[in-house]
């Protein structure tokens, strides 16, 4: 038994360490827009706080911050992709074990991060947006980054394009979606993409606005019981 039980751990230790390589990687990149829309939006949001820079128009490094957080945004929903690895492991003929006790949990803990920076990341655009009496924006704002991360994301999965390449390969994204974008098998990608990211965006922004109601009434109820 001890030994059966020591296969059994050595046995999900490698299949745990076979995807974290990636999995670290992917989810860095994931956080960046999430990071860049605190930068950009929150702290924003304290700098016009003040009646005096209330009405300032944003810098130019602000907005060179906002063409970095929505060529990196696509990042963060890409991660739903990788689960192509989770069923590539399982036809490779994984043992049922490392399947549902190692390799799901894992691959949904990496997906949800990822997809929930996504989240963060617009909720802090619309809060920002409501901010400045741009409330009627939201929606539309909304509904064009999930169009440009659905773009974003065929760009990364099939031709392997990533967010340096805006920099450093702009000519060659440019020469690719003026030839290759427009093929049936691409645009049938990108729109079953935009619905992935519509309905799972949907439904993680209103659980995530649910727990902030709720963490903010138990905070206010422990203040309460405090006095």
């Amino acid at each position: 038994m001890p030994l059966d039980l020591n296969n059994w751990i050595l046995a999900a230790y490698h299949a745990f360490n076979r995807s974290l390589g990636f999995m670290l990687w992917n989810t860095f990149l994931a956080l960046i827009p999430w990071v860049l829309s605190l930068w950009l939006f929150r702290r924003r949001e304290v700098a016009t706080s003040g009646n005096s820079t209330a009405s300032s128009a944003p810098s130019l490094i602000w907005w060179m911050g906002l063409a970095a957080f929505v060529a990196f945004l696509p990042n963060a929903p890409y991660v739903l992709t990788d689960v192509i690895h989770l069923v590539k492991f399982i036809q490779q003929g994984a043992a049922l074990w490392t399947i549902v006790f190692v390799l799901i949990p894992q691959y949904f803990v990496f997906m949800f991060i990822g997809v929930e920076a996504y989240v963060l990341s617009l909720l802090n655009l619309g809060k920002y947006l409501r901010q400045q009496g741009k409330q009627h924006w939201i929606t539309g704002a909304e509904l064009t980054l999930h169009a440009l991360c659905a773009l974003g994301i065929y760009l990364g999965r099939v031709p392997r394009f990533n967010s340096w390449d805006l920099l450093t390969h702009p000519g060659q994204i440019v020469s690719f979606v003026t030839r290759d974008l427009w093929q049936p098998q691409a645009l049938a990608f990108i729109v079953t993409t935009f619905g992935v990211i519509l309905v799972v965006y949907w439904a993680l922004k209103h659980l995530s606005l649910a727990m902030k109601l709720y963490l903010k009434a138990l905070s206010h109820q422990q203040s309460v019981d405090a006095l």
